[in-house]
């Protein structure tokens, strides 16, 4: 049924009422003061110099200080009057007329006695005056309006707190979100594709609510908390949501910023409060997002300080969590991305009994989110999932997300009624590398410069078995690279040495063909340099996959190492590491150069036809150098069709 009501134009707003009080302030401190005293102000001389001349009537003396003259009848009618014988909404003004300060009170008093005494004036009088309207302009007003716009203030900054409406006393109750039987969430386990492990679990802390006399029968207790961890995209947060759909109890749903504030002790007040609501719902759900803006680890950060807030609030969460009044049917459901950093307290069992891990999603999983995300998408009917699932190798359930998003978007763009293999192909290009640059100008020395780097690659990546397959090279400019190259890397749990090393040749490939074919080298390798570095330290110093340095590791897995500020070796081994590094990138430099020496005509061949058609593909290579004999490239192999 349609609404025929229309919003009205004008809506209130304490701004608008705060800026009201101000112009209303400002008027009535005016027309108090400077709009009569402009006209009706007058000095001590000039009021005796119409006392002469009998145009005063009556005057009134206030404190002896302050003094106010009325004038006669006849005097109104002069011109000599005429800015005072009206008052400010243009009446007749029955006086005073005139307001003057006196000098000399006896002086004052004996020349207005000697006017009485002459019939020049008609009555003085002497009386006290309290200036209660004075002082409330002057004073009680504006202490009035500042308490009213810090009050407005407070309420802003307080973000409207649950439960009063967001006024300052309500500043330290929680702003988590209710979730419950009432509340429409659509999400349930069956919209999330993959993660069967994590679902598993999360399910079964569900059940614990549902029926926990099927567990507590036995003499287990009810897991008082579950954390989420994972890479970024990896679906924690969606997990929490589908635990939202699912249970039939409380859920109450908050960022870990929303913790933080800028007044000391309302974090924790914040942390009382939603245990609170929690344990009067009971049983019921607190999932708390991005745990780490108010988890990390106590004392580690020197320049903090040991009693800031955020300590305050850390304390205080693992207090209810873990406390003397800790309500056992309430089951605290965490995520982050940072477990590394969280406090030991924060993590031991009784508060947190389980850390479910969530992972990037393999070949399967990619295929069942795939398979998510199309559904709404209007689709060719011969859409190979289990491709599309392959050629996405480390995307997260957000990339994929992403892509199938971004491929309609290029499906639209080139005016098409349905998406198409090819519309995936392209959002995949666009999200890895970036935004073709149709309109960028490159020199055809420059052109083919960058096409002899890109072949170098695709040939050393071809003549290595444990080199990652190539699936297709172009020099069309997309983001900031010029040129790149695609491998559908396998999958693997571990990785040994002479897989490492083989990725590392494949990567120094570019560099390795510009100096066999030119005899020079460019800046065009900084990303490969970058890798290989990335690759040669880790093998040195944290895997212990060398020899000098031996089966010792220098990682630290608790992220902590960031606040030191000396390594954990001397300068003697930082020596020897930095020799190791160097001998390994220079290994697999040499490595390159000497395959493509003894595949220089192939080499040509390939960056011939790379120029000629700027994208080249798996065909193309074993038209020049036959089909790559090692197994994974059966196993693992692709081919993209344009």
């Amino acid at each position: 049924m349609a609404n025929d009501s229309k919003p009205s134009g004008f809506r209130a707003n304490s701004w608008w009422i705060t800026a009201a009080i101000f112009v209303i302030l400002l008027g009535l401190n005016y027309f108090s003061t400077e709009g009569i005293e402009d006209a009706s102000q007058i000095s001590t001389s000039r009021f005796y110099q119409l006392l002469d001349q009998g145009d005063i009537d009556k005057v009134v003396v206030y404190n002896k200080t302050e003094g106010e003259a009325f004038l006669t009848k006849a005097a109104l009618q002069k011109p000599m009057h005429k800015a005072v014988t009206k008052d400010l909404l243009k009446n007749t003004n029955k006086g005073p007329h005139y307001v003057f300060e006196i000098g000399n009170e006896e002086s004052f008093q004996n020349r207005v006695e000697k006017a009485s005494q002459a019939h020049k004036i008609r009555e003085f009088n002497f009386m006290p005056k309290n200036n209660w309207m004075e002082l409330a302009l002057n004073i009680i007003l504006p202490i009035a309006i500042f308490l009213i716009i810090w009050v407005i203030l407070m309420r802003r900054m307080s973000g409207g707190g649950a439960g009063g409406g967001g006024q300052i006393f309500n500043i330290g109750k929680s702003k988590a979100k209710l979730f419950d039987e009432k509340t429409d969430v659509k999400i349930t386990f069956k919209d999330v594709a993959g993660l069967e492990g994590a679902k598993e679990e999360v399910q079964e802390i569900v059940e614990f609510l549902k029926n926990p006399e099927k567990y507590t029968n036995l003499g287990g207790k009810i897991p008082k908390g579950a954390l989420l961890v994972g890479p970024p995209g990896t679906g924690k947060t969606l997990l929490a949501k589908a635990v939202a759909g699912e249970a039939k109890v409380p859920f109450f749903s908050l960022s870990g910023s929303d913790f933080v504030e800028m007044f000391v002790g309302v974090g924790a007040s914040r942390v009382r409060d939603l245990f609170k609501q929690a344990k009067d719902k009971s049983p019921a759900i607190i999932f708390i997002d991005e745990i780490d803006a108010v988890g990390r680890a106590r004392g580690k950060n020197n320049f903090s300080g040991s009693n800031d807030e955020r300590e305050n609030t850390l304390n205080q969460l693992l207090t209810e969590m873990d406390g003397f009044g800790t309500n056992t049917h309430v089951i605290v459901l965490a995520a982050t991305n940072r477990a590394d950093v969280l406090d030991k307290a924060l993590m031991r069992a009784g508060r947190f009994d389980r850390q479910i891990y969530v992972d990037l999603p393999d070949v399967r999983e990619r295929k069942e989110i795939f398979e998510v995300h199309l559904t709404p998408l209007k689709k060719v009917d011969d859409l190979d999932v289990e491709f599309l699932a392959k050629q996405t190798p480390g995307f997260s359930g957000a990339d994929i997300a992403n892509v199938c998003n971004e491929a309609a978007l290029i499906a639209a763009r080139k005016e098409k009624s349905l998406v198409d293999k090819q519309d995936f192909l392209d959002a995949v290009d666009r999200i890895v590398g970036g935004l073709e640059k149709k309109n960028k100008i490159v020199s055809p020395t420059e052109k083919k410069a960058i096409a002899i780097h890109e072949a170098g690659h695709a040939t050393v990546s071809w003549m290595l078995e444990h080199a990652a397959p190539l699936i297709k090279v172009t020099i069309v400019p997309r983001g900031q690279s010029l040129g790149a190259a695609w491998y559908l890397p396998e999958e693997r749990l571990i990785v040994r040495p002479d897989q490492m090393l083989d990725e590392m040749c494949a990567t120094m490939g570019g560099r390795a063909a510009e100096k066999v074919i030119f005899d020079k080298i460019s800046t065009g390798a900084l990303s490969d340099l970058e890798k290989v570095t990335r690759q040669a330290r880790a093998m040195v110093t944290i895997y212990g996959l060398n020899d000098k340095i031996g089966n010792i590791t220098y990682y630290d897995s608790s992220g902590q190492s960031e606040y030191n500020f000396s390594k954990p070796y001397s300068e003697e081994t930082a020596r020897i590491i930095d020799q190791e590094i160097s001998a390994l990138v220079e290994a697999q430099y040499q490595r390159a150069i000497q395959l493509l020496v003894d595949n220089k005509d192939k080499l040509l061949k390939l960056a011939d036809i790379l120029i000629e058609r700027e994208v080249i593909f798996k065909d193309d290579l074993e038209q020049i150098f036959g089909s790559r004999p090692f197994a994974a490239e059966q196993e693992w192999g692709g081919h993209i069709e344009v």
